[in-house]
């Protein structure tokens, strides 16, 4: 007998799970059909086990730098378990998922693990939307609901002729289960995943070599940016290449080392390393999900979708990674919430895409916010811009973190916030106050206005937007 339900959904990530509390939450019985395990990628292989690492290779870094801050350390004190480090990853892994199955308990939400696959009109239901569910064991099950949430994410994107084999050749995936460190790793691409992997590998002590297809890293990031962060990484010992095209058919991988030819401005190098890690994207998983059997339209791979993520056939939505737009798994749990509340029949807001903050986690960190200051002329904007260095904040120097900078950019005619970028520490903590100036049509005289705490770095994003009109105090 099928299992029926008000909202089924298809994908236990950020998304899915964040849409399910929701739903259940305005009274819907819900089930979620997850094929691995609930959390998704964000938990078990992304945001989560990545920014474990991030935050160990960070430790060690301030460790081998401690005689900045006047602590001196004995010669050969410090040192790197890398099995201590991944074994700290695994376990706050498994604290939040438990609390992620204890939710799921809390608001009486069925768990059903296999692989789902949307099936057409049949005696169970005469619309299409319902579910044939796959278990571990073999057997069948099928999941009939008024409303359907597809939350499908998405896995890294391979290059034809690079293909991981977990021995040379990595992908995100591949790499945050490593046993040990490579002396030495090739980065192929500069987007947020490739930088992320450069920064932590680096203050592991690996020898990194960041290699860009395209004229610069981040190139979603604005300009300014994008240079900080190349000049921060390369004064750190990261190679940087851009502009470099990969001659695949060039790659060997023996005898405990990778090498691969590659055409770059300055001619054509031969690039070698221990490892290989391809992070030049990820693609939605929307194949293999049935959508043959429904009228659901997609471009480009993409389900698409309106603005409360109902596809042409209304009553299935979708959510996340698989939508395209802003792949962060905090974007997926706020579609999640809309569509939730959509089909509860409230009147949420709509989602809009630029108001998604962007966050890198390297060292520094990035965030962003809005347009960057060439997409906002490419729009049409009349920009004006303020610019604050963290070099002019009391609590970035008695941190010891003066790098970076925080930039804004109005509309001179309006006076609206067009966009936000920070680069520099704890940057993705500070971006929420620009990101809720977004949401309230703040001007920056406004936010500037508000009294910033002393010392504190938050300083910087006032100042910046005084900075705006020309009233900073002080830079």
């Amino acid at each position: 007998m099928a299992i029926e339900v008000d909202v089924a959904i298809l994908g236990g990530g950020p998304g899915g799970y964040t849409a399910a509390i929701r739903a259940a939450q305005l009274g819907k019985k819900v089930a979620i059909i997850e094929m691995d395990k609930l959390g998704g990628t964000c938990l078990h292989k992304g945001c989560i086990p990545s920014k474990s690492l991030l935050r160990s290779a960070e430790v060690y870094s301030t460790l081998l730098d401690a005689s900045t801050y006047g602590v001196e350390v004995t010669e050969g004190a410090i040192s790197l378990d890398f099995n201590k480090v991944q074994a700290r990853k695994e376990g706050t892994v498994e604290q939040l998922y438990r609390g992620l199955q204890s939710l799921m308990k809390k608001n009486g939400i069925q768990i059903i693990q296999g692989k789902g696959r949307v099936i057409g009109p049949s005696i169970f239901s005469p619309r299409s939307g319902s579910l044939a569910v796959e278990l571990p064991d073999g057997e069948m099950e099928s999941v009939v609901s008024t409303n359907l949430i597809i939350a499908t994410g998405s896995r890294p994107r391979v290059l034809d002729g690079l293909s991981p084999d977990g021995e040379y050749i990595l992908t995100s995936d591949e790499a945050l289960v490593m046993e040990k460190l490579p002396a030495s790793i090739l980065i192929v691409g500069g987007g947020v995943i490739g930088v992320e992997w450069a920064s932590l590998l680096q203050d592991f002590g690996v020898q990194v070599t960041l290699v860009e297809a395209g004229s610069r890293l981040l190139p979603g990031e604005d300009t300014e940016v994008s240079a900080e962060l190349a000049r921060l990484l390369s004064r750190r010992g990261v190679r940087i290449l851009t502009g470099v095209q990969l001659q695949t058919d060039t790659y060997k991988g023996e005898n405990g080392e990778i090498s691969i030819s590659a055409g770059t401005p300055d001619g054509d190098v031969i690039l070698t390393a221990e490892k290989l890690l391809v992070s030049v994207g990820r693609l939605p998983n929307a194949e293999g999900i049935g959508l043959e059997n429904t009228d659901i339209r997609t471009k480009n791979g993409m389900i698409e979708v309106n603005s409360f993520g109902q596809t042409s056939e209304p009553h299935i939505y979708a959510i996340g990674d698989v939508i395209g737009g802003v792949q962060l798994a905090h974007a997926a749990a706020h579609e999640g919430l809309v569509a939730a509340e959509h089909i509860s029949g409230l009147k949420p807001a709509a989602v809009e895409q630029h108001l998604v903050p962007r966050c890198i986690y390297s060292r520094p960190e990035i965030a962003s916010y809005g347009l960057t200051e060439d997409g906002a002329r490419t729009k049409g904007h009349d920009i004006k811009t303020g610019k604050i260095p963290f070099q002019a904040i009391g609590k970035a120097l008695v941190h010891g973190d003066k790098d970076g900078f925080v930039k804004v950019i109005a509309d001179r005619k309006t006076n609206d916030i067009v966009g936000v970028h920070i680069i520099g520490a704890h940057a993705t903590e500070l971006i929420s106050e620009a990101a809720l100036a977004g949401v309230l049509n703040a001007t920056p005289w406004e936010i500037g206005q508000m009294i910033h705490p002393h010392p504190t770095l938050s300083e910087a994003l006032g100042e910046a937007m005084l900075a705006v009109d020309g009233k900073a105090i002080s830079f």
